[in-house]
């Protein structure tokens, strides 16, 4: 049985369909004000509970070998559907979960981290990630640390000021560190794989399959969309200014700022390899752009 924390999320979902169309049991922890009809549908178990509810997590996780743990507060934070803070659950219940785990004899823990995050800019996301890992690097489970580049899907939408359809783009700092983003599906593969392989090492660092800046991408986009983007950029120093004014305040803009501005100042080092030699043939960041472009361009039904 494999516990996945994090499933109603657009990345718990994808794993979760994983696992089960390769014939895994899985089981998921839902908050009970949340829709769970479609992990149902694929025949996933459902128990309800909560990060921030510390005695719903043993109950979870017993009879679970192995736990997926993928589940952050940011989206909800910076949508203003959560008054549980970063800290509260990223950091507080995401220890707790490790505990109910340890408790319930669970035998291997998958966590998703990010790239480069010893090295971030501060932030409330980052100091709760470094405190999981060192945390984990103290159990008696077999942990698997995985740190994922930025996503494709979020980072190169309106969501986050990508707006191909607009024309508009706005930049964290100058735009011309190379990054690699990667698509959720390909991150929904390598922890399904690491979940589920023999020997999964204890680190995994990787990113997707093309080196590119945020200029870059956004003259492919305007290229795509036979237009000018207009490419806005926010100065590296109003961006620390940023992230330190609002840490205490709005964690998730905090840390969304933080994770831009991280990204613009540190050259990624990773590579797509871990995806390759699992047989993953990762989404380059172009074919994601070309996406997008060919929906924008279909007639409304």
């Amino acid at each position: 049985m494999i516990l996945l924390v994090g499933a109603t999320g657009d990345l718990g979902g994808r794993i979760a369909r994983r696992l089960r169309e390769s014939g895994q049991d899985v089981r998921c922890l839902v908050r009970s004000t949340t829709d769970a009809s479609g992990l149902l549908a694929i025949g996933a178990e459902v128990v309800h509970g909560d990060l921030t509810e510390r005695d719903t997590l043993l109950p979870a996780c017993q009879g679970a070998a192995t736990v997926i743990a993928t589940a952050t507060a940011i989206s909800r934070r910076l949508q203003g559907q959560s008054t549980a803070s970063i800290h509260d659950v990223d950091e507080v219940g995401m220890g707790h979960l490790i505990e109910a785990a340890e408790a319930a004899g669970v035998s291997r823990f998958v966590y998703l981290s990010f790239t480069g995050v010893a090295t971030a800019v501060e932030t409330p996301l980052q100091h709760a990630k470094l405190a999981i890992e060192r945390r984990l690097a103290a159990s008696a489970m077999q942990t698997v640390i995985v740190r994922s580049d930025a996503f494709q899907e979020v980072h190169f939408s309106p969501l986050s000021r990508f707006d191909m359809g607009a024309g508009k783009v706005s930049v964290i700092g100058k735009g011309d560190t190379k990054a690699r983003w990667v698509a959720e599906d390909d991150v929904a593969a390598l922890l399904c794989a690491v979940a589920i392989e023999p020997e999964p090492p204890r680190l995994v660092e990787f990113g997707g399959p093309e080196s590119l800046t945020k200029n870059e991408a956004s003259a492919v986009a305007g290229k795509l969309m036979h237009r000018r983007m207009k490419v806005r950029h926010m100065p590296r120093p109003v961006a620390r200014l940023a992230v330190r004014l609002l840490s205490g305040r709005n964690d998730g803009l905090a840390s969304a700022l933080g994770a831009g501005l991280t990204s613009d100042l540190n050259v990624a080092t990773w590579d797509d390899m871990p995806l390759r030699q699992r047989g993953i043939n990762p989404k380059p960041v172009t074919d994601f752009l070309e996406e997008q472009a060919r929906a924008m361009a279909r007639p409304a039904r």
